[in-house]
């Protein structure tokens, strides 16, 4: 069901990678990251998306389905795990023995055109292996590529900057939990993401972007 997309997957590493060396992410609505360009690529290491591909000399690698190779972790080139999320990851509500807070989605002034009828739900788990976080969401452009973070501030502040683990550390996983994913033929996105780090309180709410348009926000959904 998953749509085979290398040049839009191209796109989502060469701004994953953008992310870690701007450190701008999509933190607070004066400091976010604008569109990428297509046939953009990353300095300091080649790109291998090919389907069952794999990256050489620990360069990043990602399915057609949006989801990284082997066992869901980028390789940054630089010993940096980037889990992106897992489709086929046990989900939040259903981790033996966690406490789950979950919230469905509400539309955001800052979305692009297109996506008045996005809807869906997002959970996140604590418990003893740490936090899972699973989102589905409806109403996507199929074939689209969105990318979706754990935000630090409610909905009613656009979800504020990221959730980090630690508050001075990377603007990338594990550091911060990101969900990557392509929306299917229906316009229906699923992901699920794990850390070994269990959240804190401040892990309030959810976010969802294109990753064509990182600066319009889709969506929040507000934990708990």
């Amino acid at each position: 069901m998953r749509s085979k997309k290398p040049a839009r997957l191209a796109r989502v590493l060469a701004v994953l990678f953008a992310f870690a060396l701007i450190a701008a992410a999509c933190g607070d609505d004066d400091d976010e990251v604008g569109t990428s360009e297509d046939g953009g690529s990353a300095d300091g290491g080649d790109m291998a998306m090919d389907d069952g591909g794999s990256a050489d000399d620990g360069d990043m690698a990602m399915d057609d389905g949006g989801s990284a190779e082997g066992g869901d972790d980028m390789d940054m080139g630089d010993g940096m795990d980037m889990n992106m999320g897992d489709p086929d990851a046990t989900p939040a509500s259903e981790v033996a023995g966690a406490e789950v807070v979950e919230g469905s989605f509400v539309l955001l002034d800052t979305r692009p055109d297109g996506y008045d009828d996005v809807t869906g739900t997002a959970q996140l788990a604590r418990h003893d292996g740490g936090t899972t976080v699973t989102t589905e969401v409806f109403g996507l452009i199929p074939g689209e590529d969105y990318i979706s973070h754990v935000h630090a501030e409610p909905c009613a502040d656009n979800g504020g900057p990221h959730y980090r683990f630690d508050p001075d550390g990377s603007d990338m996983p594990p550091n911060e939990i990101h969900l990557a994913f392509t929306a299917d033929e229906e316009g229906r996105g699923f992901m699920t993401a794990e850390n070994d780090m269990v959240a804190g309180d401040d892990a309030v709410a959810f976010v969802v972007h294109p990753v064509d348009l990182l600066d319009n926000k889709i969506a929040c959904v507000d934990f708990g």
